[in-house]
């Protein structure tokens, strides 16, 4: 039970290879990014679909490739920003984490209020490239699931149905959180195709299957059918923040000796904080001036 409730990550595929098929657990990854960031429920919410949507999309990469996801509605929440890559490390964050609104018609929480319906969507992906790889695309609704697979059909030109939950508890924790993205593959005829839609749209939402107990490789058999799945691996996924003393260190230095100068005599300390994981960084005047000895210009010899 114990390895039940890890968050995980499982990809495989169905229908003879012509469905690629992700479905993940990241319950305690969106409650840790809770507690760091103070989000209030639709916070929560939007910041956690997104992160889920991240985590399965740095699946999709392979070796040493990332990929960022920013969110940038006109709703009160700002900005959400996601990194993932293929290794199941996620990190995120969003601009107002104290946002909380009344629930919408369905007796939701109003994440499409919180986001906004209309802005943008972008994925960039650093691919080992000369150049990273961006898509963007127009919110479409707000809710995210459908801005997802909106972005998957438009900008990589694969249809795919995306599921992403996050259920909040009274006591504002996070419950269960997960989700699933099926990606249509070439050969697909159209009785396979209705198929999976009513499948698809015949499914509760993501959390009252987490809520039932159901992992995520189950998740996906409700999909394709119990016999149909054939599962590739199962990863760990987990959060990891890629700060640290030496590049807030390399950030100050980036400054220049006349700002560094401004922060000694006017504050005499500087205070750094990461915005992925909210860990605080301090340096003290004996610091700074070391940093400022070393962004002077050196004479040439």
């Amino acid at each position: 039970m114990e390895n039940q409730l890890k968050d995980v990550l499982v990809r495989g595929t169905a229908w003879g290879g012509k469905i690629r098929v992700f479905a993940a657990r990241t319950t305690q990854l969106v409650e840790e990014l809770r507690q760091r960031h103070g989000t209030f429920p639709t916070a929560t919410a939007a910041l956690g679909r997104t992160l889920t949507a991240g985590a399965i999309m740095g699946a999709m990469l392979k070796g040493q490739e990332k990929l960022t996801i920013q969110v940038k509605g006109d709703g009160p929440i700002g900005q959400i920003v996601v990194d993932a890559n293929a290794d199941g490390e996620v990190r995120g964050y969003v601009d107002h984490p104290e946002v909380h609104l009344a629930s919408n018609a369905q007796g939701k929480l109003d994440v499409a209020g919180a986001v906004g319906r209309s802005g943008y969507l972008h994925i960039t992906k650093d691919l080992g490239m000369k150049e990273p790889y961006r898509g963007s695309i127009p919110i479409v609704s707000g809710e995210l699931g459908e801005d997802f697979t909106y972005y998957f059909a438009v900008s990589e030109q694969t249809p795919s149905a995306v599921g992403l939950g996050v259920l909040v508890d009274p006591d504002l924790s996070v419950l269960h959180a997960g989700g699933f993205i099926v990606q249509l593959m070439p050969g697909l005829t159209d009785e396979e195709i209705t198929r999976l839609e009513q499948a698809v749209g015949a499914m509760p939402p993501v959390t009252t299957l987490l809520d039932q107990g159901e992992s995520p490789e189950e998740l996906l058999r409700r999909i394709v059918g119990d016999n149909e799945l054939q599962i590739h691996d199962t990863m760990e996924l987990k959060f990891k923040c890629f700060c640290s003393s030496e590049r807030v260190e390399q950030t100050l230095l980036s400054l220049g000796e006349h700002e560094l100068q401004q922060i000694i005599d006017e504050d005499g300390k500087a205070e750094v904080v990461c915005q992925f994981c909210n860990e605080a960084y301090t340096f003290e005047k004996a610091e700074l001036v070391r940093l400022l000895d070393q962004a002077k210009p050196k004479p040439i010899q």
